[in-house]
């Protein structure tokens, strides 16, 4: 049971080392300190590495930038590949990349703070935010209908481990809040659920997704 476990909370540290990207749709700002310029933004992609950005103005590469994010707050870094479009793009506004320049904590807040963004109705955000209770209560729905309450131990960007007497076999597909996913593992405690929503990207690189996405404690 403790290598099972020591083997997800490396897997999980892996996973954190790449960045998963989340599209989104978040109005923000920006600032060009070399040309003392403001402008209005949109964030539809973001990591605790970056983001993607388009925008009526567009930076040149390498240029320095302060990110505002609305509900997320205040970044600096720099402008990589200006004017990136993606296949499926219809706008006619530039796309430009933002690679963070972040302390590792400030990662972590980021982290955090999108993995609440992306996973609002599994459990009441105050919840989770609550000093020293990372706990709260919420229920999932089996493929047969069944509703079952539970208790969130832990969410990240792709998963979610949840405390219940019910033992869905592995590979079922379940409903959490608005997020369809897969049970993935049992524990003692629980389960642990991948969620397999389009909004969850694969991490950066090569490194395939990993189903054991959060440890319970």
């Amino acid at each position: 049971m403790t290598k099972d476990r020591n083997s997800v909370v490396e897997r999980a540290k892996a996973e954190r080392r790449h960045y998963l990207r989340a599209r989104v749709e978040i109005a923000g700002r920006f600032f060009l300190p070399s040309e003392n310029r403001e402008a209005q933004c949109k964030v539809v992609d973001l990591s605790p590495g970056g983001a993607l950005i388009t925008s009526d103005v567009l930076p040149a590469a390498d240029a320095q930038i302060v990110l505002y994010i609305d509900g997320f707050g205040r970044f600096e870094g720099n402008v990589v590949r200006p004017n990136e479009l993606t296949a499926d793009d219809d706008s006619s506004q530039g796309r430009f990349g933002v690679q963070f320049h972040c302390s590792p904590m400030k990662r972590d807040k980021l982290t955090e703070q999108l993995t609440l963004h992306l996973n609002r109705g599994i459990v009441d955000e105050s919840v989770m935010r609550r000093p020293g209770n990372s706990n709260g209560v919420s229920r999932f729905t089996r493929a047969n209908g069944e509703v079952v309450n539970c208790e969130v131990l832990d969410l990240s960007l792709s998963g979610v481990s949840l405390k219940t007497d019910a033992r869905p076999p592995v590979g079922e597909m379940v409903l959490i809040g608005q997020t369809a996913g897969r049970v993935a593992h049992h524990y003692e405690s629980g389960i642990a659920i991948e969620f397999v929503a389009s909004h969850h990207e694969k991490p950066h690189g090569d490194q395939p997704a990993n189903p054991f996405l959060v440890v319970p404690k």
